[in-house]
């Protein structure tokens, strides 16, 4: 079976990893948040793996680069529905550090690859007026 790139990036999979977290903490939630702050945080988890999936279809470094904005900014999101979902006693103190935690790997690695392409068209802008 073919593997696509975004499956081979570090930051995807432990995204994935942190996706599949996700939904299981939320499989205790109140019922009544089915929803509420349940489906925001199973959306806005999910939204980082699909954002870094689709920003590394994108053609130029520069729209690679947009995905994972994107994609952190998705991070920021589920962070502020775990600090929410803290508050309200619906996860546990150890639960929000452990995926407070993953939270800053995951958004330390967008960043870096994020850097990563923003230099490669940095570079390829310099090469192209080099040539021209």
């Amino acid at each position: 079976m073919y593997v696509f790139s975004f499956e081979k990036l570090e930051v995807w999979q432990n995204s994935r990893m942190f996706v599949l977290d996700i939904y299981k903490l939320t499989s205790n939630f109140p019922s009544n948040e089915t929803f509420g702050i349940t489906s925001q945080i199973k959306r806005s988890s999910s939204s980082i793996t699909t954002n870094i999936a689709e920003g590394t279809s994108r053609n130029t470094n520069k729209d690679k680069a947009h995905f994972l904005t994107i994609s952190y900014s998705s991070a920021m999101e589920t962070l502020n529905h775990l600090i929410i979902s803290k508050d309200l006693n619906y996860i546990s103190e150890d639960d929000y550090i452990n995926c407070r935690g993953k939270i800053e790997k995951i958004c330390n690695q967008i960043n870096s690859l994020k850097k990563y392409y923003l230099s490669k068209e940095q570079n390829t802008a310099s090469d192209k007026c080099l040539h021209d």
